[in-house]
């Protein structure tokens, strides 16, 4: 049992040495940084270009989606190569269930596709 314990101390005294460490830098940051204040300095940044009317605007849900849909096909992708490597030693079976798992896929972005969500003006 002490040994199983000690295991937990060891991480224990890592996660303490981890956050001690953290703070240390960032304590010494504070101390080291420049404290000059001026109105430039507080003013929003914009590219290089002064900020011009509210900071609130309306965006669409378009690019979201567009976000979205590239997330689904990266994980996609995440999946597709590793079980490309192993599919002869995993048979049949699964190739079905990949197959199942791509066709949700094409189903959704037909559906997305059709109603019009990916064009993009």
């Amino acid at each position: 049992m002490d040994a199983y314990l000690e295991q937990y101390a060891a991480v224990g005294a890592i996660v303490v040495a981890g956050v001690l460490l953290a703070t240390a830098m960032l304590g010494v940051n504070r101390l080291m940084r420049p404290q000059v204040a001026s109105r430039d300095k507080l003013t929003t940044y914009e590219s290089g270009v002064d900020p011009v009317g509210q900071g609130w605007s309306q965006s669409t849900v378009r690019y979201y989606v567009y976000a979205f849909l590239y997330v689904i096909f990266a994980v996609d992708a995440v999946f597709l190569f590793p079980w490309a490597l192993v599919l002869e030693q995993i048979g049949h079976a699964a190739a079905v269930e990949m197959g199942v798992f791509v066709g949700v896929l094409a189903v959704g972005l037909a559906y997305a596709w059709r109603k019009g969500v990916l064009s993009w003006t």
